[in-house]
Order: structure tokens, then sequence, then C-alpha cells
């Protein structure tokens, strides 16, 4: 995870070349966007948008949340990954500094934990973009196949900006 956080630090100095389409989300009241590869299906859910990598190895999700519910929308997402299969192993938290993305303060707790094909990463991020809205970002990935995305995802979270 310290060479996915390194990597986007590095990609924030780019420019970032347009790979997919622009995702505002939710969609009746936008307040951040990010480009998704159209390979790996974004789609947008109840309270964001989702997608998964071509291979199945990398999930990825973002969340809007207000201060009332982030405590909820986040343990939907912890149970949505116990619900497929990941064993989150708590001993291993590791909350990384805050940093900047397109100037919205950002943290993390990171994980690592189990699924069906062996040992994953595990990543909770949250990010301010206006107001009292919380982005909940949630990231699962294969250690054996990650290393493949690693520059797909660190231009999916260097594309993450505020709308307001």
């Amino acid at each position: 995870m310290k060479k996915l956080l390194l990597s986007t630090a590095l990609v924030l100095a780019l420019p970032i070349s347009a790979f997919a389409a622009t995702l505002q989300f939710p969609s009746d009241n936008p307040v951040a966007s990010v480009d998704i590869p159209d390979s790996w299906g974004p789609k947008e859910t109840e309270t964001g948008i989702d997608a998964t990598s071509d291979d199945g190895a990398i999930y990825f999700s973002i969340d809007v949340a207000d201060q009332k519910s982030s405590n909820d929308i986040t343990n939907t997402a912890i149970d949505f990954l116990a619900q497929n299969g990941v064993k989150i192993d708590p001993s291993t938290l590791k909350e990384s500094p805050e940093y900047e993305i397109n100037g919205m303060k950002v943290s993390s707790l990171d994980y690592q934990g189990t699924d069906k094909d062996g040992p994953v990463d595990v990543s909770l991020g949250f990010a301010a973009p206006a107001g009292d809205k919380i982005l909940i970002v949630t990231y699962w990935g294969s250690k054996d196949t990650q290393e493949a995305h690693s520059e797909e995802v660190t231009k999916i979270i260097a594309s993450l900006k505020p709308l307001k």
C-alpha cells in the first residue's frame, strides 16, 4: 500500500491523460468525480460508485456519506467485504498519515487479510470533498495480481476530485 501512496503522489505531479469517462456521483446531487477505466465496468450504487478490474484482482468503490451516515456506510463496506469472503486481520491495521488529493484531505486505514484466492490488501480511505460530505473509498486487492493494476489504481485515485 505504501507503493500505491507513493505512486499516487508521483502521478499527482503529472498531467492525467484521459483513460476513461469521468463519472460524477451521486448522479442526483454530485459532490465528486472520478475517472475509472471502462474495462472495470464502473456502475452507480445506492450511495456512490463501484468497479472491479477486468481480471477480478481489484475491487474499488467510493461511497458518499455525511457525518450522520459515515459509520453506517463504513460498516456496510466492511460487511460487503465479509460477505464476499474477505477476512480482515485487525492486528495488521496501519493508519496512513493524512495527505491531499486535488484539494481534499485524505486518510486511510490499511489492512492485510485473505479471500478465497489467498492474501489481499484492504484499505478504507476517507476524503472530505465539501461541507459535511465524506467520501469512503474501499479498496480490496489480491496480493498476487494487484501490482499489474498499480498504474490504473494510481490514476483512479489521482483523478478523484471534489465538485463543490
